[in-house]
């Protein structure tokens, strides 16, 4: 994934968490992974493992945060990442733009260059210009797919300025601003479309929680969005509220886990 036709895609996404333990036990059980329990970095200064899903493919991975990462104010987190063709310009775009770099490029060998950025309102993600495999130099990573389980299936921005977000997005990755649904009051939920593809949508964020600023919110595809959602409590989970159905009969659910990651599932419904 070198060239520019990949520019604007989400190719990865990380929890970050202090208990790997815990969280493989929740995710496996609510999405159908198989979190790895030992790290991809043996030796290494840094536990990393991988989520698989039940095809084989990978569907992100899992940062285990350290006791100095979290006394240095990281905590549980979804993160996701992005295509660019170059990891500096954007940075410098980025920072242009009003946004922020909180972490600046780096280089792992074999896997690519990343930055972890922030959006003018801050929402934080990483931007990435990965390194495909030497004997597999067209690859693709497939960890979104909008209607596949055990992948991302959405990608949803919180935000107190969605016009303005709208625009960042676009000047950035490409993205385009097609298509809204009303919410009443709270406003209109604006969809975002890369390529032929809807990849995800923008939201106002809350009065009360305007102070907070802007976040990501990822789904994944479940089975089973009941199954799912009885899972989310039974592992020690939380549901922020209840089960909707969303445009194309489909359900969602947002919640957090254990160690309060909030992520959001969608799927079907099998009564």
């Amino acid at each position: 994934m070198a060239d520019g036709q990949d520019r604007g895609a989400f190719i990865w996404y990380e929890l970050m968490t202090p208990d790997p333990a815990a969280a493989k036990s929740f995710y496996d059980a609510v999405v159908g992974w198989e979190i790895e329990t030992a790290s991809a970095m043996p030796g290494g200064a840094v536990d990393y493992r991988m989520i698989r899903r039940a095809d084989g493919g990978h569907a992100g991975g899992l940062l285990v945060l350290s006791p100095e990462m979290v006394a240095g104010g990281a905590g549980p987190a979804w993160t996701g990442y992005v295509h660019v063709p170059d990891v500096d310009e954007a940075a410098a775009s980025i920072v242009d733009a009003g946004g922020t770099v909180h972490m600046d490029a780096q280089d792992m060998p074999g896997v690519g260059t990343m930055a972890m950025v922030a959006d003018p309102w801050g929402a934080v993600f990483y931007v990435m210009q990965p390194t495909p495999p030497p004997d597999m130099p067209d690859a693709r990573i497939d960890v979104f797919s909008p209607d596949r389980p055990q992948h991302v299936r959405w990608n949803e921005l919180m935000t107190p300025d969605p016009a303005g977000a709208a625009a960042f997005y676009a000047d950035l990755f490409g993205w385009r601003q097609e298509g809204s649904m009303p919410m009443g009051d709270a406003g209109d939920y604006l969809f975002l479309h890369r390529g032929d593809g809807m990849i995800g949508a923008i939201m106002p964020t809350p009065a009360p929680a305007e102070s907070a600023g802007a976040s990501w919110l990822y789904y994944f595809g479940v089975d089973d969005i009941d199954r799912a959602a009885a899972a989310v409590t039974e592992r020690g989970g939380m549901k922020h509220g209840e089960i909707v159905q969303i445009p194309g009969g489909e359900f969602s659910l947002t919640c957090a886990d254990p160690q309060g990651a909030p992520f959001g599932l969608v799927g079907p419904r099998k009564e």
